[in-house]
This record gives C-alpha cells, structure tokens and sequence, in this order.
C-alpha cells in the first residue's frame, strides 16, 4: 500500500512551502542544507536559520556575473552573508530592480568549499516555482530530528535529480466542444500531470486524423500578449494567426501551454520588462534576473501530442529549439510552418534579439 508522496509531490509541495517563505531540507547523504527563498524568506526564519549553522545565498552564475562575485561553482556561486546582512538585503541582492540605483555593491565573498550540489537544487526549486532563482542555504546538523520537529518538508537530492529529468506524464481530465471565431468545429481538452503540477491545454480544430502529420503549435501563455493585446511582443498575433490558420484549413492542434514569460512566470516576465526600460533586451533582462534565455521545457508538449494519439506534426514555429526538442522525445517533425505575425515598432528591437540572441527565423 502506497498512501505517502513520492519525490514528484514531494518537490511539489516544496515549491509551494517556498513560495510561502517556509524552508525545506536538501539531504544528499553527505550533507544536509535548511534552503529558502531568497525572496520570500522572513527575517525570522532568516534569523533561525542562522542559529543553525553557516549560511550563504546561493545565485545561479547568471546573477553572479551582475554582481561580479566569483562563481567557483561554475554554473552557480555561494556569497557568505556577512553579519548585518538581513532578509531585506537578501531580497535586493537576488533582485536586479535596484541595481543601477546601487552599482558598486560587494565586494563579495564566495565560497569556494565544500559540495555545492544542495545550492544547485535549491536554485532549481526556486526556478520551477517561478521565483527568482536565489536561495538562502544553511547547512545544518542533525537536519531529521530538525525536519521532525518543525513539520518540514525533506527532499533527498538524488531521488529529485531523477525526478527533475524524467519526462512527466499527462492525463486528461476532461474535453468539451468550444465554437470559436476561428473554427466553429472547436474543441477544449485539459491535461494534468500525474504530479499534481500545473494544468496545459490542447485545443483541437476539427478531427485531425492520427496516422498524418498534424498541423500544430506549442503557444506558450501570455497574459500580456494573448489577453491584454501587449504589443511588446508578438504572442497574441501568432495565437491568433495560428488558430485562424487551422480553421481555413478545417483541422489543428494548438497547445496552450502554462509557461509564461518562456518558462519564468508572470512576476519575474514583470521583472524583465522593468529592466527593458532601463535599457536592456529581452535576453540581458533574462540574465540580470538570473535566468537563461529560456527556461521552458518543450517535452511537456511532445507529451501531450503523444498522449493524444500524434507522431508527426507540422510545427508551426519560428523556433528550431522547438524542432529539435520534439524529434529528440520521439515526434517527427515533417514540416516547420512560419508564423511571421505581429512585428511592430514597440517590439521590432525584441524580435530582432530573439533572432540574433536566440536562434529565431524571422
């Protein structure tokens, strides 16, 4: 009998403890780390924390490179938070809205000792809950009587490496015709994965047979573009274009995928656009936060046409990463279809960096 989480609810719950400013225990066998967001941890917590054991925050080399702390990690560094350093220094640290109001921040120590590996995956954490992808890390002794007492949740860093790099598994919850302007032959259907996580969305046009290549989009969401009609992008034009599309043609698939911002979520796309106007493209914006030029995970997509009974497809996209990410789970791409829509000159110096940055045909 099975009744307790495995790792896959276990990382979920994790997520939303630090969203909530509660920390969770990182063990990897070797070590035990007490980890939380950098962004949400409360001068209390920070304080206990504290009484526990040395503590650094941990930022991924990205962020690191703003601030110009040396990352001996490699792809994240450990800064030693000095002593007068509180939960409102963390957050300015971890965020870069203040950082030309505070330009010669530092200089910093980083660490440079010991494993580095519970740091790696409280930033992982961190990013998968659409924070900003920093994290306050003390190590700590006796981390199970620690995580007993407190009701914390304990993540075992081995199982979560698995778990992070398995492919999730998609169920349908239910679909329902919706007429649309663009095809009245229109039906929603809602996946969720079997972790619990956040729920996608395929929209079929039509009855699209399953032994021929489909014409299809994977349209991550976009709250400004797709809803508010945002001209700093081109998201709501290709939506639009692309269900207009698979209407004439009398069959589709859209995916509407919940990754918004390439994977960031909504507040840090905010953040990003905070520091567009101070004079940064999409892509340094993305790196001062910490981020890569895209964190979303294509194989979500792929799932879903798989679940659905699809294993060719006409990609609509102006993104060979999304080409390439769906052969590499199985799906043959037959065709990529352009979707060349929406340029303006609010976002004419966008396009241009995805194109020279990012790899896209336009």
């Amino acid at each position: 009998m099975i009744l307790g989480p495995g790792i896959a609810e276990l990382l979920n719950r994790a997520r939303a403890d630090l969203r909530s400013g509660v920390p969770v225990l990182l063990v990897d066998g070797r070590s035990t780390a007490l980890v939380a967001a950098a962004e949400t941890v409360s001068p209390a917590r920070l304080e206990a924390m504290r009484n526990l054991g040395p503590v650094a925050l941990a930022v991924t080399a990205r962020r690191a490179g703003t601030l110009r702390a040396r990352a001996y990690d490699g792809d994240l560094a450990r800064i030693v938070l000095p002593p007068e350093a509180g939960a409102e220094w963390i957050a300015r640290l971890a965020d870069p809205a203040g950082d030309l109001d505070a330009p010669l921040r530092g200089p910093f120590a980083t660490r440079r000792d010991g494993e580095a590996g519970l740091a790696r995956l409280a930033i992982q954490l961190c990013k998968t809950a659409r924070l900003l992808p920093a994290a306050v890390v003390a190590d700590v002794a006796s981390g199970a009587r620690l995580a007993a007492r407190e009701g914390i949740i304990t993540i075992d860093s081995a199982e979560a490496a698995k778990a992070l790099v398995r492919p999730t598994l998609f169920d349908p919850v239910i679909s329902a015709r919706v007429p649309m302007e663009a095809a009245e032959a229109g039906r929603l259907h809602v996946f969720r994965p079997q972790d619990g996580g956040e729920e996608h969305y395929a929209i079929e046009i039509g009855q699209p047979p399953r032994d021929r290549p489909v014409l299809a989009r994977l349209h991550s969401a976009c709250f400004t573009g797709d809803l508010l009609g945002s001209l700093k992008c081109d998201c709501g034009p290709q939506l639009r274009s692309a269900l207009a599309q698979m209407g004439k043609a009398g069959q589709g698939i859209l995916l509407y995928l919940n990754q918004e911002g390439r994977g960031i979520g909504l507040a840090n796309k905010m953040r990003a656009y905070s520091l567009q106007d101070q004079g940064f493209d999409t892509v340094e914006a993305n790196h001062r936060l910490g981020f890569e030029d895209d964190e979303r995970d294509f194989r979500i997509g792929a799932a879903i046409l798989g679940r659905m009974g699809f294993s060719e497809v006409r990609l609509m996209t102006n993104n060979p990463a999304k080409v390439a990410m769906l052969e590499h789970c199985g799906l043959r791409v037959t065709e990529r279809v352009p979707l060349r829509v929406g340029r303006t000159h609010f976002n004419s110096g966008y396009l241009d960096t995805k194109a020279a940055k990012s790899g896209h045909i336009l």
